[in-house]
């Protein structure tokens, strides 16, 4: 396999091609299908096999924006993306972005940014996986339906359901007051909207993410968008965040602008194929992979964060292992998912 390494004259290191391709194609199925750019996945995997964090950060925006344009047309054509939201997104995005950026470079002159990163990587991931586990396991429809079911037979009167996070956003009034109506939102108060989309542009210049690893979970249960809605409109955000983070690390001289070329290939092929499958998978099945998907990335860092601490190599090998084979996982998943709901259409045609 050696025979594939190519010099990265920026980063100064080899690196093997097609491991660059494989990444590529499946954050490019990872991204279309979840909403998010991949970076989650990428500055890790990147970290772990070899670049330095500022590296693998600014080079991973560079392919943020790359995938993200064929995934958004998508989005758009399938009617998956609120304008109006997204629009007001960008502009908050993009000022928090620039605030996590220059964190970056203070704490890569203070020492040792890597660890920290990791550190802020695991504990959302944890967070995040665990929140999204809860509301499948507490608020799945079909669990719902059941219970409804036997308070019926009990002659009993259904208890109402518990307001979400967003029904208590929503209350507050704080004007103005804006409305989303393609994501079914009468109001909801611009300034909550907006410290959203900064504390999210934040991790994305912080951590080296389009933002979306967050941003999609935020939608879902801060704002209180459609599963589906909140896939496309978060990609569409991703897609400038993206752009403006490729440029801001640009300029620092922090993208390995060859190696993101080299994984735009598999991702642009990806990004068509996640995409699509989302009209197969429905918003429930959608919350479950992808809260499945931090979790373990979240497993990989953490081992990762132990090689780091205690310097036995079998820990480094084992995180390379976890993040890309869940990678590879889930995108199989994802496929063969998209696959059978293909069959089942065209059975249906007939």
């Amino acid at each position: 396999m050696d025979f594939f390494n190519i010099y990265l004259p920026v980063a100064g290191i080899e690196f093997n091609a097609l491991l660059l391709v494989l990444i590529g194609f499946c954050v490019g199925v990872l991204g279309g299908f979840f909403g998010v750019g991949g970076g989650w996945i990428v500055t890790p995997a990147l970290n772990i096999f070899g670049f330095h964090m500022a590296f693998a950060i600014g080079t991973d925006l560079a392919n943020i924006f790359g995938q993200s344009i064929g995934a958004t047309k998508k989005h758009h054509k399938m009617g998956n993306i609120d304008w109006k939201l997204g629009t007001i997104s960008i502009v908050a995005s993009i000022a928090g972005l620039e605030g996590g950026s220059q964190v970056v470079l203070l704490l890569e002159k203070a020492g040792d940014i890597g660890s920290i990163v990791r550190w802020c990587y695991l504990f959302l991931m944890i967070g995040l996986s665990s929140l999204m586990f809860y509301d499948y396991f507490s608020r799945n429809p079909k669990k719902a339906a059941g219970i409804h079911d036997q308070s019926k037979l009990a002659g009993q009167i259904p208890q109402r359901e518990k307001a979400t996070i967003a029904d208590r956003l929503h209350r507050i009034n704080i004007p103005p007051m804006i409305s989303f109506p393609d994501s079914g939102i009468k109001s909801v108060s611009l300034w909550i909207v907006l410290a959203i989309f900064a504390f999210t542009g934040f991790l994305s210049g912080f951590l080296g993410v389009g933002g979306g690893f967050i941003r999609m979970p935020a939608l879902v249960y801060l704002i209180g968008v459609p599963t589906s809605i909140a896939v496309g409109t978060d990609l569409m955000s991703v897609l400038f965040s993206g752009a403006y983070g490729c440029l801001t690390y640009s300029l620092k001289g922090r993208v390995e602008i060859i190696a993101a070329f080299i994984m735009l290939i598999g991702a642009s092929i990806g990004a068509q194929i996640g995409a699509t499958a989302v009209k197969y998978i429905k918003g429930y099945g959608i919350r479950l992979l992808f809260a499945l998907m931090i979790a373990f990335a979240g497993c990989s860092i953490a081992l990762e964060q132990i090689y780091k601490i205690t310097g036995n190599e079998a820990y480094q090998g084992a995180a390379g292992i976890v993040l890309m084979g869940t990678a590879v996982t889930m995108t199989l998943i994802i496929v063969i998912r998209l696959m059978a709901g293909f069959r089942r259409e065209q059975i249906m045609k007939m």
